[in-house]
């Protein structure tokens, strides 16, 4: 391509010097014709002289002319040599040299021993620093693809502005956390639908501004947006990054640590009011002993009430920190039902209830925690006994599925309405909470229930309809030798 270009630059040079002298000589012999027009219409003597001259000179003009025409494209030749020589052949060096490095091949650079010309030299420096750039682009791809992978599996969302609140970038994320579409393309299009009042040039000019962070509800989502400027490479604003965090779960455990905050400070403010009401009376009035071992009586049950709850919270308090030592060893599940079902024989035949327990043959041994076990099927099957109506029926079956062991107790009692079956473990969480209180419940049963489970590995479900009884299923994984 550089040779069409060298011989089309000569060519055009040529075609122009000799049109320049072409012009000249044509220029001079048409003055010299009108000349001798001039002399032959003339008297004027020695006419015949004068015309041989200006003939002569014609002659000249006409030899000098194609001599001058034959020197230039010497000339020419001698300059396309040069040009070719001097310019053209290093430039082509230039390009197939870019173009082998550009396709990763090696080129040979001259060696200092050799004998060099300056545009060697520029061959050299330019060889080595096409190399060194095609590395620093290899480089920054690999960064950008980094960096670009990064920001699209992150969690949190990431949205950049410029200057004049266009999107440069916008992350997966940022879409699904503001539930954004393709027509929010624009930094006030966008807060303006989700109800913000911020600006832009706030953001960027007022370092101090204070409402550089906002907190926002987005259906069921709770998203926390940091707005942070950035600049260019000459320290001038550029635009904005906007961060978006997902803060739906600590806002919830926000709110469940007030409710059960909430929870305490009533379960523990019911008795203590009963208590003091209590001792207050014995001490301002004076009462015949039948009446003071009655006040006794409720102030001992409130004291014990308080207690039970007390220790339910250090329980939880403990399986919450890890604190709770498990002692595990390897037992029968349906003997220590069985026992179990022994320890509540006197509230079983205080309200006549017919229960019986069934024990698949060949249930595996289990490897867990025996105490924290034996505390889960008291509280399931005590809770059966209360919840279900004198002279009521209890089932418990004992067995194996797969690789689990399990426990089935089925009554015939009250029920658990619908609505609330997904709120049963929740912490003082209670169905009836006034019939609760009356059987001297805590409301933090299952909740202990379920966490002891959760740290053997268990597993507990609950099935019921008001009206019809409940159906609670305990999974605990069986010792594989």
């Amino acid at each position: 391509m550089i040779k069409n270009i060298q011989t089309k630059i000569i060519l055009i040079f040529f075609v122009l010097g000799i049109l320049m002298i072409g012009s000249i000589s044509l220029f001079n012999i048409v003055m010299l014709e009108k000349m001798n027009q001039s002399i032959m219409s003339e008297s004027v003597i020695d006419q015949a002289q004068f015309q041989q001259n200006i003939q002569m000179q014609i002659e000249q003009t006409k030899i000098i002319s194609a001599i001058a025409i034959g020197i230039f494209a010497i000339i020419t030749l001698l300059l396309g040599y040069f040009v070719s020589k001097v310019v053209i052949k290093p430039i082509n060096q230039l390009i197939d040299s870019a173009g082998k490095i550009a396709n990763g091949e090696e080129i040979e650079i001259i060696g200092a021993d050799e004998k060099k010309t300056e545009i060697d030299d520029l061959v050299n420096a330019f060889s080595l620093m096409t190399k060194e750039l095609k590395q620093n682009l290899t480089e920054m791809g690999k960064q950008k693809k980094q960096i670009e992978t990064i920001l699209v599996h992150m969690t949190d969302g990431i949205i950049a502005f410029d200057m004049d609140g266009r999107i440069i970038h916008c992350n997966p994320a940022a879409t699904k956390l503001l539930e954004l579409d393709k027509n929010d393309d624009d930094f006030n299009k966008i807060f303006k639908k989700l109800n913000i009042d911020i600006n832009l040039e706030k953001i960027v000019y007022l370092e101090n501004w204070t409402s550089s962070e906002e907190r926002l509800n987005i259906g069921e989502k709770y998203v926390n947006l940091l707005f942070a400027p950035f600049q260019d490479e000459n320290d001038k604003p550029a635009g904005i990054i906007v961060v978006i965090q997902d803060i739906t779960g600590h806002v919830k455990l926000d709110n469940m640590q007030k409710e059960f905050v909430a929870d305490v400070s009533h379960e523990l403010k019911t008795p203590i009011t009963s208590i003091m009401g209590y001792a207050d009376t014995l001490l301002e009035t004076e009462y015949d002993k039948e009446m003071q071992t009655k006040f006794l009586e409720v102030i001992s049950s409130e004291a014990r009430r308080m207690a039970r709850l007390v220790t339910d919270l250090l329980v939880l308090s403990r399986y919450d920190n890890k604190k709770i030592t498990k002692e595990e060893s390897e037992f029968d599940l349906g003997d220590l039902t069985k026992k179990c079902i022994e320890r509540l024989k006197f509230e079983i035949e205080k309200k006549n209830h017919n229960i019986e327990c069934f024990v698949t043959a060949n249930v595996p041994p289990v490897h867990a925690d025996k105490y924290g076990i034996e505390r889960v099927i008291l509280n399931i099957i005590s809770n059966a006994i209360k919840y279900t109506p004198n002279n009521g029926t209890i089932k418990v079956y004992v067995g194996f599925v797969y690789n689990d062991a399990y426990i089935k107790i089925i009554d015939n009692g009250i029920g658990i309405p619908e609505q609330d079956l997904g709120r049963i473990f929740e912490r003082f969480y209670r169905v009836d909470k006034a019939r609760t209180r009356e059987m001297g419940g805590t409301g933090l049963g299952l909740s202990i229930a379920k966490e002891i489970l959760n740290q053997n590995n268990g597993s507990i479900d609950i099935k019921s309809e008001a009206g019809k009884g409940t159906e609670v299923v305990i999974r605990i994984p069986v010792n594989k030798k």
